[in-house]
């Protein structure tokens, strides 16, 4: 009788052991990270890519070859690369969204919009991309203030010209929405760089 309880619990333990570590492997093979520790994914797309040579070409025309990284950045966190106006430059060609529906015009425009920010930034990479976003008034602004780019200076200014004109700006990112910055994308520069890394 002793013989068959001490048998009945060393097959119960190995079956309790069994079952507790298929539930550890299946807890291990099912976990997903809780979503705080995911980062976007920052490749750069083969769609942008695609339109390398030619930002290879207005970049030589517009003596901004060695900025090619950057300038690729920006039309990934522009559009991805896709749609008719893969740099979204209508605004700084016409003032107004949808005025470019050609892919090559709107590099040779972005590209040339570009190094006229650059120019103007005396060579501030960070402060010439988020000009691209801002528009050049930006540039003014940040050399009345500090005179250099930083992130304080993009949400100040984004707060000042939204708070000129709530009716016509409207905050695509929840996390501008707490400084009331809600003019172009505060953020604009970070994501922009975090791309570019990726080349």
């Amino acid at each position: 009788m002793k013989r068959k309880t001490v048998k009945a619990m060393k097959k119960a333990t190995v079956l309790f052991l069994f079952i507790g570590i298929l539930f550890v492997v299946l807890s291990l093979l099912t976990y997903e990270k809780p979503e705080i520790d995911r980062q976007p994914d920052r490749r750069i797309s083969d769609e942008v890519k695609k339109y390398q040579p030619l930002v290879e070409k207005y970049a030589k025309k517009y003596h901004v070859s060695s900025y090619i990284d950057v300038i690729l950045a920006m039309m990934m966190q522009e559009s991805g690369g896709k749609g008719n106006d893969p740099m979204q430059s209508s605004e700084s060609y016409c003032g107004e969204v949808g005025c470019i529906d050609d892919p090559e015009h709107s590099i040779k425009q972005g590209v040339y919009y570009f190094s006229q920010v650059l120019e103007k930034a005396d060579g501030d990479v960070k402060l010439a991309v988020q000009s691209y976003n801002f528009g050049k008034g930006f540039i003014d602004y940040v050399k009345n203030q500090s005179g250099e780019y930083s992130q304080q200076e993009a949400i100040n200014f984004s707060k000042q010209m939204y708070d000129k004109d709530r009716e016509t700006y409207t905050c695509y990112r929840e996390e501008a929405k707490r400084y009331n910055a809600c003019y172009g994308d505060i953020y604009y520069v970070r994501d922009v760089m975090a791309y570019r890394e990726t080349l």
